[in-house]
């Protein structure tokens, strides 16, 4: 973008993802991000599995995005798709307090429903009142099918569990769905790939009807055909299509930080006030690099 405004990815899963993505997304104006928990394309079959995946979440991840100065947030939770596998998603259910109260850990999430079954609801619940008793704020992941009435049924459980609906972000929005997460309160995100869900086309006629308020866009970049660019890209759309600068800058940054900051771990004072790149730096004897030479920003340089 010309001039490239600052943008906040709330979900991207960057463990799939390789340094040019960084690259590219720092290049674009993406200032921080926030990874999370996710099914990592084919089940994990022991709770070391999940506790190595969250350990890497909240430290080389971070690491890894600092070197390219991004700066990185995480939410952690039982996804919907293991909470199938119920004997090891009580032994995950245990491990997550270790986790929750880490320096970059943002919210309890991505949790939900995948096929709505009587485990993901039951753990869906769990990890709710878990979110209620330490106050975090919850990321939920909406089914791809039968989205609205999982969607429907992902906002009631909310509310019965007694979350404040302005605490929770909705994710996997679409049309279908969005007038009814913001009807109720909730915060709707929405997830932009190049050829399925949400195009950034879409997204644009969204924003010109719905407006900009507790509206949030994100990549969901994965393991999968996606777009580590969607969120810059889709701005960049929306202003040529005449959406004011406000509410772009509301929907591809500001809203996300409103939404993720409320436990006082991101603050927009870490990418304003950031420290400096040094990619000579190492992460347990392990640097990004691969002989290149290590980028080291001036006020480094002694």
């Amino acid at each position: 973008m010309e001039d490239k405004m600052m943008i906040i990815d709330p979900h991207v899963h960057m463990t799939s993802r390789t340094t040019d993505d960084y690259e590219a997304m720092a290049a674009a104006g993406v200032v921080a991000i926030i990874e999370p928990s996710f099914w990592l394309g084919q089940p994990r079959t022991q709770v070391g599995s999940f506790q190595d995946y969250f350990s890497s979440l909240v430290g080389w991840e971070p690491f890894r995005a600092s070197q390219f100065g991004i700066k990185h947030y995480c939410t952690i939770g039982l996804n919907s798709k293991e909470a199938n596998n119920e004997a090891l998603a009580e032994q995950v259910i245990e491990l997550l307090p270790l986790y929750l109260h880490k320096e970059n850990v943002v919210a309890i999430g991505e949790i939900g429903y995948d096929d709505q079954t009587p485990a993901e609801d039951k753990f869906f619940r769990m990890q709710l009142d878990m979110a209620k008793e330490l106050n975090m704020t919850v990321q939920v992941h909406t089914p791809h099918r039968d989205k609205k009435a999982g969607t429907i049924k992902s906002m009631e459980v909310c509310l019965e569990h007694g979350l404040d609906p302005a605490n929770v972000i909705i994710d996997h929005n679409n049309e279908e769905t969005v007038k009814e997460v913001l009807d109720r309160g909730f915060i709707a995100a929405f997830t932009i790939y190049p050829k399925t869900k949400m195009g950034n086309e879409r997204m644009v006629e969204v924003v010109k009807k719905y407006g900009s308020n507790n509206i949030i866009v994100d990549s969901s970049a994965d393991w999968g055909v996606s777009d580590p660019l969607a969120v810059p890209k889709t701005a960049s759309l929306m202003l040529k299509r005449g959406v004011s600068m406000e509410d772009v800058r509301k929907t591809c940054y500001q809203n996300a930080l409103d939404a993720f900051s409320k436990n006082g771990k991101m603050k927009e004072a870490h990418w304003l006030q950031p420290d400096s790149v040094n990619q000579s730096q190492l992460f347990n004897d392990n640097s990004v690099l691969r002989g290149q030479k290590p980028r080291i920003d001036e006020d480094q340089i002694i």
